[in-house]
């Protein structure tokens, strides 16, 4: 009797043990779990790219903005913009943050830089397979696309068009610089080599890089023009006699040998040189004025001693006058590097329109100058090549109302602007853009 109340006791226990009806109730609740947290989490994560593009959108969009803006309020615009997509600065996480003057991808310091942040993205399925929740960012950033630096400026003021031309001209070299157009430019057959070619109208075949349609540059130096000294000629203005019977200029219009110069010189007509003349100049250089008159090398060298720098003016009122340099010869002299003509080497008075065009420039007299020669109304034939003074740093930056690039048309003085205390004109080329 024992023994079968033991047997039917093992039998039940092994009945029990083998009955799995319960076990799939076990396994699917488990199962579903999972899969319910899958399928969340795939929700999840495409509510988060979507919210990672609409935040890289409000940071594209906040950093034009900020841009645009480009005052002490630009840090309220991109905020503003931002709100406009849905991130608010201090609002479920997110942190907008503006700056401006960071770095831009070429060099320059003038970017805006937008960051849009949420220190922890919105869950709605994941939940229930752990509290993983990333970290999004969006960032962009502005500014003008590049700015371009000048060593050959034409103003059209005269409306010329195109204010910069060359007639093939195969030997030209503008290596290293750039030139600007307030109207057209057009170069037949040769872009003269220079690193950037814009023009505000079109710009038919100059330099390496064209630009058409691009702002114009205001006159960098015609407030200078308030510091010209005083005209003391009393009127009388001699000039060079046209006729061997013609009277000669006076001893004070004609240089030659070594002369030694005070802060300012005043010459009232013509200056001709007679013989190579070598200038002292004073600290930190001499300013040359020169009243209704022309300055004639005459086949001869001006230059300046080691350590001195001279401004050469010309001024005075209309009439049949020529303020300009003429003759063979050489110019051989750096501008100063501080004071009211900084960077000035010639500087042609913008109020003369006449009696001011350079037929010959660079090779009537040869330049070999350091500084900005200002020609602002003068149309320019320029046939030479410029180069650096034989004692100062290697800069040139030729300003003209328009110009016309003949022959050799070289400037070879560049790359040392800064040690000649000149600033060269610059342009913003194309508007405000993202550039990363």
């Amino acid at each position: 009797m024992l023994f079968r109340l033991e047997a039917h006791r093992v039998m039940m226990l092994r009945l029990l043990w083998q009955d799995q009806s319960g076990v799939v109730a076990v396994v699917m609740a488990l199962a579903l779990t999972a899969v319910v947290g899958m399928a969340g989490l795939a929700i999840d994560i495409a509510m988060w790219y979507r919210n990672d593009r609409a935040m890289q959108n409000a940071a594209d969009s906040a950093v034009i903005a900020a841009a645009l803006n480009g005052t002490n309020s630009y840090q309220d615009e991109a905020k503003a913009v931002a709100g406009q997509y849905g991130f608010v600065d201090g609002v479920n996480g997110v942190t907008i943050t503006a700056l401006n003057n960071q770095t831009c991808p070429d060099g320059a310091t003038d970017c805006f830089l937008v960051t849009v942040a949420q220190n922890s993205a919105p869950r709605l399925f994941s939940k229930v397979i752990g509290n993983f929740s990333p970290s999004l960012t969006g960032s962009a950033m502005a500014g003008n696309s590049q700015t371009h630096s000048y060593c050959l400026l034409a103003l059209a003021s005269s409306g010329t068009d195109p204010a910069i031309l060359t007639n093939g001209a195969p030997k030209a070299d503008l290596t290293g610089c750039s030139l600007m157009s307030n109207t057209g430019a057009t170069c037949h057959g040769h872009n003269l080599n220079a690193t950037y070619g814009d023009a505000h109208e079109t710009n038919d075949g100059c330099g390496i890089t064209e630009a058409s349609n691009v702002s114009t540059v205001a006159d960098p130096y015609s407030s200078l023009a308030s510091n010209i000294p005083a005209d003391n000629c009393g009127g009388s203005y001699p000039q060079e006699p046209t006729t061997k019977k013609g009277t000669a200029l006076p001893a004070t219009n004609q240089w030659s040998g070594a002369k030694t110069l005070g802060a300012t010189q005043q010459i009232c007509g013509d200056l001709q040189l007679t013989g190579s003349t070598t200038l002292t100049t004073a600290s930190p250089g001499s300013v040359l004025v020169i009243y209704n008159g022309q300055l004639d090398t005459n086949g001869f060298t001006l230059q300046t001693a080691a350590g001195s720098a001279l401004t050469i003016i010309f001024s005075g009122s209309a009439g049949s006058y020529t303020h300009a340099p003429t003759g063979g010869g050489t110019l051989d002299f750096p501008a100063p590097t501080s004071g009211t003509w900084k960077g000035i080497a010639i500087y042609q008075d913008p109020a003369l329109t006449t009696g001011v065009d350079i037929s010959a420039a660079g090779n009537l007299p040869t330049w070999d100058i350091t500084g900005v020669v200002y020609l602002p109304h003068s149309s320019v034939t320029f046939s030479g090549a410029v180069n650096k003074s034989s004692n100062g740093a290697s800069c040139f930056e030729l300003v003209v109302d328009n110009i016309t690039i003949n022959g050799t048309g070289s400037i070879l003085a560049h790359g040392g602007c800064a040690a000649a205390g000149v600033t060269l004109p610059t342009n913003n080329v194309g508007a405000i853009a993202l550039v990363r």
